[in-house]
This record gives C-alpha cells, structure tokens and sequence, in this order.
C-alpha cells in the first residue's frame, strides 16, 4: 500500500516535470517566433532603386554546369543594369562547359572566363575557385550566385548593387528552390524557408550569422582584407556562411528580399543527393562563432524537447488534453506568423502544409544531425 501510495507521487511528480519542460519549450519557441522571425514579417520591403550607383562583378563557380549554364547563364548576361561582367570559373570541368563558356563569349562581351586546370596548386574545392573568381573581377562590389540559378527579372542586379547605406559592405540575398512534384521537394522548400527566415530576420536583429552563396554580395576589399578563406579553407563547403559568420556585424549588414531581386534555384531530386548537400552545411556549422552555435543548437533541442514531451504527455490520460492544449496553442500563434513570411519568401502554397513539415522538418534535422556524425567524408560536385 504504501508503494503504491509512493509510486502514485513519484508518477505525478514526474508529469509536472514534463509539463515544466513542455511549458518551457513553448515559451523559448514564442521568443523565437514573435521576437525574431516576426522582424521578418512586419519588415518593410521597399521599391527596387534603377539608379545605378556603381559598377558591379558577377561571380559563378561552374563545374560540369554546361546544361545549366546554357539555360540559365543569358539570363545573368542580359541584367537590365548599365555597368556589370560576369566572371565564370570553370573550376575543372570535364563535359561541354569550356566550349560553352567560349560560344558565349562571341557574344556577351561582358563576359569573363576563368579557368582552374586539374592539379593546380594542389588545392580543389568551390573556395579556390571563388578566389580565383575573385581575383579576376575588376570591381569593388562582387554579386555571387551559382550556376544551377537564375534571377527572378531583369532587375535582379539593381537589388544586389552596393546599397547607399554608409558601412554596409555585405549583402544577404535570398534563394528560393523551384516547386517540384512530390514531398522530398515540400521538405527541401520548407527546410530553406526556414534557414532563411532564421539567418534573414537575425540580420534585421543585427545579429547576421550566415548567407547562401546562390544570392549574396560583398566588397572584394573586405574579402582581401580578411585573408579571404584561409581560415577555413580545410572545410569543402562555407565558402558563404562561414565567411559571413566571421566578418558580418550589425553595422555592415543589409538583407534584400525583394520580389525581383531573388534567384531561384535547381532543387535535389534525389534524398541522397540532398543528404550530401546538408552534410556539407553542417560540416561548415561547426566553425560558426559559439554564440551562434548556441542559438542555433538551443532551437533544435528545444523543439526536440517540445515534441518528446508533448508525445509522453499525450499518452497520459490525466495530461493528454493539457499537451493537445499546448500543441494547439503553438501551432494557432504561429500560423498567425509564418504563412504571411511563407507568402512573402515565395512558398505561398506550403502554407496549408506548415504544421506537418514543421514535424517533419524536425524529424530530418534530427536524422541529419545522428547521420552527420558517422559519415564524416564530404565535397563539392
């Protein structure tokens, strides 16, 4: 009897400590949600400027990107901007590309070519040929984007130019996938809204921490200034978040999230190619500063946290209501959030989706992460 009478304490006692956990993950969850990301809702998206302030330099890393560069490098060629090139490094490619680059040349002027050989100076890698990309530019401002992408309009380079703001010397795009059948291409779109509400509305918080390499800008002096990549050039990917994570601050710092000033982007087709793709990014996580890591590893295990507690509470019959409550709760005052940034990032049609990809963006994360530690051997193409 009076085990019983101690195990029946012990029982609830442990149900307030899971309904302590589940209250405090909700509540970090809100912070995130009405404190950070709702910058990025409430943020005021101003007309695209068609003064053009100065000249710039387009930069693309290409490597076995023939059938992409035919579809999509004119339409980076013919920006409706007055002083521009486009710099392409064809970094060791062995198809079309080279003859590719060559016919394009006849005719966009414009257009410079960059040439890594195999073998040259014993480096490979995206970083070596930014570099060289880099160093082949001949203006101040560098608009970066890949060869599997193609900007939105025409005006695409009066979104990325220099901005007139005093200091500001980077320059965070955004990157949607294109909308494919099936729910590997729901989960890609979904994983990348997120990334990109996270690094967007922290960089309105003025605390920027990364950017994706398909739609980003920068000062070449800044890039020298910094010893470029030296710092991580052991690690294959990071060519754009690791060098934001390290030189980007509030007072450097400015987002475009302009309709027209977008670049859309070629999604994996496969999960295994997608897999490889995440693996890269988070090798790359690892050197972000700690109080970034921090932040970032807070939000995961948080909702790890929430979702391993909801699901015990649930199969309690004394809580179950109580975890539906606090499940309905956060879904309720995040879809008042999330489905206008959904809209306004191009993922409109997600919206009606956002409480079953949260789950199971989760669950991705979470196999990632376990999957990240066993397979340690990574590259680009």
């Amino acid at each position: 009897m009076e085990l019983s009478f101690l195990d029946g304490v012990l029982f609830e006692r442990f149900e307030y400590y899971l309904l302590g956990i589940l209250f405090f993950c909700f509540l970090i969850q809100l912070y995130f949600s009405l404190f950070v990301h709702l910058r990025l809702a409430r943020l005021r998206i101003d007309p695209l400027s068609e003064n053009a302030r100065k000249p710039l330099s387009v930069v693309i890393c290409a490597r076995n990107e023939a059938e992409n560069l035919k579809q999509y490098l004119p339409l980076v060629l013919e920006q409706d901007y007055p002083d521009f090139e486009v710099v392409v490094v064809n970094d060791r490619s062995w198809d079309e590309t080279e003859d590719l680059l060559k016919e394009f040349s006849k005719q966009y002027k414009h257009l410079k070519i960059v040439t890594v050989l195999e073998g040259e100076r014993f480096i490979a890698g995206k970083k070596f040929a930014a570099t060289m990309g880099i160093k082949a530019a001949k203006n101040e401002w560098l608009v970066f984007t890949d060869a599997d992408c193609f900007p939105a309009s025409s005006k695409w380079l009066y979104g990325m130019q220099q901005p007139e703001q005093e200091g500001i010397e980077i320059l965070l795009g955004y990157s949607p996938y294109l909308k494919k059948r099936g729910l590997l291409n729901a989960l890609i779109r979904f994983e990348t809204f997120f990334t990109a509400v996270n690094y967007l509305s922290f960089a309105i918080k003025g605390m920027p921490y990364m950017g994706v390499g398909r739609n980003m800008a920068y000062k070449k002096s800044l890039f020298f200034k910094n010893k470029g990549f030296a710092a991580h050039m052991h690690i294959p990917s990071g060519d754009d978040d690791l060098f934001v994570n390290a030189h980007a601050h509030s007072g450097n710092t400015g987002i475009r999230i302009h309709q027209d000033a977008q670049v859309w982007s070629e999604p994996n087709t496969s999960f295994g190619a997608y897999l490889r793709q995440k693996k890269r990014h988070f090798g790359a996580g690892k050197l972000y500063k700690p109080k970034h890591k921090f932040i970032l590893s807070a939000q995961i295990i948080i909702q790890f946290l929430f979702y391993v507690t909801l699901i015990v509470l649930m199969c309690f019959k004394s809580t179950l209501y109580l975890a539906l409550g606090v499940l309905a709760l956060s879904i309720v005052i995040r879809c008042f959030i999330y489905p206008r940034i959904l809209n306004r990032l191009n993922y409109g049609d997600l919206k009606w989706w956002f409480p079953v990809l949260d789950m199971l963006l989760f669950i991705f994360l979470v196999f990632n992460g376990i999957l990240s530690i066993f397979v340690k051997k990574v590259k680009w193409k």
